[in-house]
């Protein structure tokens, strides 16, 4: 047994998880997820990690670059052809708010900024 903790998962709160787990798993071509059956939880298991998605009744979604609801953390993910990523990404349902040199940030479609990186 050890003290040191593994990496388990990431766990984003959403209105509606396997809506959110979905938009996800096309994005990244990850396989299906695993909801349960009240859609309180859904499970997408990528390459070697899991993003979870848990119903929060209340939620608001970050209302990034604006401070009166702090985004809290984002993901970055990489793609080799920036451009066919951003297309790729509204087309699947994400919301461009920004582009930079390397990388081009999204609203997914519960509201969570993620980049998609060409660094």
């Amino acid at each position: 047994m050890s003290a040191v903790p593994r990496f388990g998962s990431v766990v984003l709160d959403c209105p509606d998880p396997a809506a959110l787990a979905g938009f996800y798993a096309r994005l990244l071509d990850w396989s299906a997820a695993e909801v349960d059956d009240d859609n309180r939880w859904a499970t997408l298991n990528g390459p070697g990690v899991k993003v979870e998605f848990q119903r929060a009744d209340d939620y608001l979604p970050p209302t990034w670059p604006k401070p009166e609801r702090q985004q809290m953390f984002h993901l970055d993910l990489v793609v080799d052809d920036l451009p066919a990523g951003h297309d790729r990404a509204l087309e699947l349902g994400a919301r461009h708010l920004d582009t930079q040199r390397t990388f081009r940030v999204y609203a997914d479609p519960a509201g969570h900024p993620f980049c998609l990186c060409a660094c």
